[in-house]
């Protein structure tokens, strides 16, 4: 199918187009640059005129598939509704048209905002497949994901026995494969190891050893590091730090920029580490001092996990810490799960304006994201569902484009938290660029997804156009025309048509000898065998996997 996008006003950063008006030409799902010749072929038109017209948004870290997440539905499913507000009255001829928080709900909410690829960011190989087959479930979105390595007794036994980094490099690469993912995510490294063997939960600092190994956090994050550049993984390795949420936290995420020792490196909702623990309530802000770090640190890349006020549902692999937080859970109901390799906790949670510590995270998560200068190294996320739903992202985007409005919100907080945050002070706004560049580019980027996050011809035709004469939130909830794949799934802010869509992954390289060891160790400890560890494409639709090789 051919058609052209006229009149449309473009802001495509990596192409360095802002504010242009220019014409865009769709062939075959590509966006191509036909000959004068070929114009008067591209009969089908949409007059964008007055319309914003960008590329698919990509969201860089978003729980949508997978057992925790599957959890907190069976735990609170009173709380569906609150993750899919502002249902815009879809056809009813649609699978689950009037679905929540589910695979069909979460699609198309997504792209009603105008996101074409979302990254599920932590996924368990012993819960790869399942995972796998929930992701192939969610419509309109491609989808990918991140597999989780660093507190596997494999990995520990590893480097407590110093098999050397080549030993090391093949394990990851393995995970990487058989899970069908495209990065590598590394949680509290070492930490839920210390918490299962120990029972201690009080911190777990980057050089604290993991008893029964004598391996530091640091040293495993260190080896993963220096894997993932072996491997040449387009992303960088994606760390959820020790400590999350604690007060005084602060020198956790500073340490481990420092022991990235100049290696790229992804930090995940940072929003969560930026914590002092100054005043009479012993809880303050430390956005400063984490945004000088980042600043300075290049080769660092971070996405922020903005508070939002209201309920919803914290969900992590990080057993250590969400046993602290059951303590907090509102409504008094949660989950703790311990499995070979992992774990997590699911714990409902409402953050409120009034409370001081929820009001001050808020003004945190944005001050971080007003004082990190380069808006192709930090990234828009809420860390679904953990500090709110992604369907507050419109209201999220109009905090950091409308000053204005962001003092009015700013004055609604608890008045301590108000007065001692630094929020008020900060006159920056975002443009329609840096936000194209921090919800486009830069995710497509980072990520290795070289076809997306572009209007470049020879890139995907994944198009949101947006009506400006909108108040800045009702614009991003709301796409006027969002194209998947060159075909049309949005227009007015309502899904056209139900689309299935792919699920992106890495093949890498590495030595399968390692298959030998691996399958000793599951075969002496481990309930599954490797086959059942390796996601089989002959389960899934055709062509429902795509490797970004």
């Amino acid at each position: 199918m051919k058609f052209k996008i006229i009149n449309g006003i473009v802001f495509d950063p990596s192409q360095k187009i802002n504010n242009e008006k220019l014409d865009i030409y769709v062939s075959d799902g590509k966006i191509v640059k036909p000959s004068k010749y070929e114009v008067s072929d591209f009969k089908k038109t949409y007059d964008a005129k007055g319309m914003y017209v960008m590329a698919g948004a990509i969201d860089i870290h978003s729980h949508i598939a997978g057992g925790n997440v599957n959890n907190a539905r069976m735990l609170s499913p009173e709380i569906h509704a609150n993750f899919m507000e502002n249902n815009l009255g879809r056809k009813k001829n649609l699978p689950g048209f009037n679905s929540r928080w589910t695979s069909e709900g979460t699609g198309y909410r997504y792209a009603e905002m105008g996101f074409t690829t979302v990254i599920e960011p932590a996924v368990l190989p012993i819960n790869a497949f399942l995972t796998q087959l929930e992701l192939e479930q969610i419509p309109m979105i491609d989808k990918g994901c991140l597999g989780i390595v660093g507190n596997d007794n494999f990995l520990l036994d590893a480097l407590n026995k110093k098999k050397g980094q080549s030993f090391i490099d093949d394990y990851v690469a393995w995970n990487i494969n058989s899970s069908k993912c495209i990065g590598l995510k590394v949680i509290n490294a070492g930490g839920t190891e210390f918490f299962k063997y120990t029972g201690e939960s009080e911190t777990f600092e980057l050089d604290d050893v993991v008893p029964q190994y004598g391996v530091s956090s640091r040293e495993i994050l260190k080896s993963l590091n220096i894997a993932n550049e072996n491997l040449k993984i387009p992303h960088p390795v994606h760390v959820h730090c020790n400590n999350l949420g604690m007060a005084g936290n602060i020198n956790s995420i500073l340490n481990t920029i420092d022991a990235s020792e100049g290696r790229r490196m992804h930090l995940a909702h940072i929003q969560f580490y930026g914590y002092g623990n100054k005043g009479k309530k012993g809880f303050s802000s430390c956005a400063f001092e984490l945004a000088e770090k980042v600043n300075k640190n290049k080769n660092i890349s971070v996405d922020i996990g903005q508070v939002i006020f209201k309920p919803t549902m914290t969900i992590s692999s990080d057993l250590w810490k969400q046993n602290q937080a059951k303590t907090y859970a509102n409504p008094n109901k949660w989950i703790l799960s311990e499995i070979e390799d992992g774990g997590g906790g699911v714990v409902p949670y409402e953050y409120k304006e009034k409370n001081f510590v929820n009001a001050l995270q808020w003004a945190i998560g944005l001050e971080l994201f007003l004082l990190i200068k380069d808006p192709w190294r930090v990234f828009l996320t809420t860390d679904h569902p953990n500090g709110g739903p992604f369907t507050s992202y419109p209201y999220l985007i109009r905090l950091l484009m409308d000053f204005d409005y962001r003092n009015s919100q700013i004055e609604k907080i608890n008045k301590t938290a108000n007065k001692i945050s630094n929020l008020k002070h900060l006159k920056r706004t975002y443009s329609f660029y840096e936000l194209a560049i921090m919800t486009r580019a830069a995710p497509a980027r980072i990520l290795g997804l070289k076809d997306r996050g572009s209007l470049k011809v020879g890139s995907i035709a994944d198009i949101a156009v947006y009506n400006p004469n909108k108040p800045i939130d009702k614009m991003f909830e709301s796409a006027e025309l969002v194209f998947k794949n060159g075909i049309e799934i949005v227009r007015g802010g309502k899904i056209t048509q139900h689309l299935n869509t792919s699920t992106k992954f890495l093949e890498l390289n590495y030595d399968k000898k390692i298959h030998i060891k691996i399958k000793e160790w599951l075969d002496n400890f481990y309930s599954l065998n490797l086959n059942e560890f390796e996601v089989e494409e002959r389960f899934f639709r055709e062509n429902n996997f795509q490797n970004i090789n």
